[in-house]
């Protein structure tokens, strides 16, 4: 079965801009102005709008059908790109005065679209179709990472999700990720009478770098092998680097997220 990614962004991008919130509301506005029924908006529009507009009709009718023919034309050329930046606002800080600057279609859009969220489910179904060729190459580079112990649901859920976040290119996340698996994977390995130190020692929050160190000075306790502490020392490395120092790289993220599979495989032997 061959999956043509590139097809499915040109078919979504056409039902968007078809379907864009708006095109139809400005186009039914120009064409009763433009044939003189213009009073039957009286019974669909708020008394406020109506009176607003129709104050600007009688002022210029003809720039007025004009100017609303234009809003249709750009609402639908301009649908898909409202969509992406209705993304990105609500995953940034933005300027208080940055509402000022945007165009009026597309407010109205985002009014008519209140119920249906055709906006926001454009983006994100754009944003999701461009991760897929990323996330297969990723995907593909990677292989099983098979244990001989079992480790616990937690560790399973916080390895899913690192390794989800360098699929879909999220690596500073990922490699925050991976330091989370091995703090709890380590936790369930420890012997019942070192864990109950350690709890104590650290008061229920004990970091993976404070937990590496006890690893290292109990080895013959633990029974764990002497390599994982080497490995484990560079996801803790890249992931202190990820919360104090900046965004990570694919590269760096990957790194890490081998580092900690291989960790795994060390402890969980």
């Amino acid at each position: 079965m061959s999956i043509d990614v590139g097809r499915l962004e040109s078919e979504l991008l056409q039902m968007s801009t078809a379907d864009a919130p708006g095109r139809e509301f400005c186009a039914a506005i120009a064409e009763l102005a433009r044939t003189g029924r213009f009073p039957q908006l009286r019974s669909v529009l708020p008394g406020i709008v109506y009176d607003e507009l129709w104050a600007r009709y009688q002022q210029q009718p003809t720039v007025f059908v004009a100017e609303w023919q234009r809003l249709a034309q750009e609402m639908r050329q301009g649908f898909v790109e409202h969509a992406r930046q209705r993304l990105t606002s609500l995953t940034r800080l933005q300027p208080a005065d940055s509402a000022s600057t945007v165009p009026a279609w597309q407010e109205i859009q985002r009014a008519l679209d209140y119920q249906q969220n055709e906006l926001l489910r454009a983006a994100f179904s754009l944003e999701l179709l461009e991760m897929i060729e990323p996330a297969v190459l990723r995907a593909a580079h990677l292989r099983e990472c098979v244990v001989s112990a079992a480790s616990s649901e937690e560790a399973d859920r916080y390895l899913d999700e690192a390794t989800r976040c360098y699929f879909f290119g999220m690596f500073t996340a990922c490699a925050v990720m991976c330091r989370s698996v091995l703090e709890e994977a380590i936790k369930q390995k420890l012997p019942s009478v070192l864990a109950r130190q350690v709890r104590t020692r650290y008061r229920n929050a004990a970091t993976l770098g404070s937990l590496l160190r006890e690893v290292n000075d109990n080895l013959q306790l633990t029974g764990i092998d002497a390599e994982f502490p080497g490995v484990a020392n560079q996801v803790n490395d890249t992931g202190k680097k990820a919360v104090h120092h900046g965004l990570l790289s694919e590269d760096e993220a990957r790194e890490c997220l081998q580092s900690a599979r291989r960790a795994l495989q060390l402890l969980l032997k």
